[in-house]
């Protein structure tokens, strides 16, 4: 199975611990972000994975070299030139993806107990072009669901935004959790160019394609996006538990 780690970020919510150092080498529990992450694909049965560079990215490159890839094969997409966004940067490796299975999408920057085994199958089985893992909890942005848990818009809570890409009388708020599954058949339908977020190109594509919502409201999950928010994890995040289970698939 092949996934892909969004890393490129510049980290600018996690100033100053980004002064010197990409995010994704942030530490978490002593454990630099994309260790967590790639130990976690890895133990999942992802066996090639794709990473997105662009602040300090000599930095992972010789932290990968160090670490002999964590024993999986990894290829970096290099946005050191300009940063793409999520929806550009997955266009920019889309190159990875050139076969007929579904991959997976990871955030550098969260870290949870979601089984990705299940998630993947969850998805093969829905016939979906794509499945966001999202939750019950307080954001500032929510993605919107029908009954059927089929993506039909978005909206802004703080600004008042909302964006309705396909009818529903009821639509349901969930917060996604920077984690996906998506089919390579997505990669024909991107007509955006430069740098764009991927929420935007699902919601482009919800019109006439179903984008299904992957609930996971009874695991750990926490984003890594801020200091304060590493701390938390810190404290509530059974990290022990979790590197048991990030044994070789």
């Amino acid at each position: 199975m092949k996934a892909m780690v969004f890393c490129a970020g510049t980290g600018t919510r996690l100033l100053p611990l980004t002064g010197n150092q990409p995010k994704a080498l942030v530490k978490v529990n002593m454990m630099p972000m994309l260790m967590l992450t790639i130990l976690r694909l890895k133990s999942s049965g992802f066996t090639d994975i794709i990473i997105n560079l662009h602040h300090f990215p000599g930095q992972i490159i010789d932290f990968l070299k160090e670490h002999d890839n964590f024993g999986v094969n990894i290829a970096i997409s290099d946005e050191s030139g300009e940063l793409l966004d999520t929806g550009g940067g997955l266009k920019k490796a889309s190159w990875f993806f050139a076969d007929k299975h579904p991959f997976l999408l990871h955030n550098v920057d969260v870290v949870s107990d979601i089984d990705l085994r299940k998630m993947m199958r969850f998805h093969q089985t829905s016939y979906a072009l794509a499945t966001l893992a999202v939750s019950k909890r307080k954001s500032s942005r929510y993605l919107l669901f029908n009954q059927n848990k089929v993506l039909c818009g978005w909206q802004n809570v703080e600004t008042g935004e909302k964006k309705i890409m396909r009818a529903s009388q009821e639509p349901e708020p969930y917060a996604f959790s920077g984690i996906h599954v998506v089919e390579p058949k997505l990669l024909q339908l991107i007509r955006e160019e430069g740098k764009f977020s991927i929420i935007q190109l699902y919601l482009r594509l919800a019109r006439s394609n179903d984008i299904l919502g992957y609930v996971h409201d009874n695991t750990n999950w926490y984003d890594l996006g801020r200091p304060e928010n590493i701390r938390r994890a810190e404290q509530n995040f059974d990290f022990k538990k979790y590197l048991e289970t990030l044994s070789p698939a």
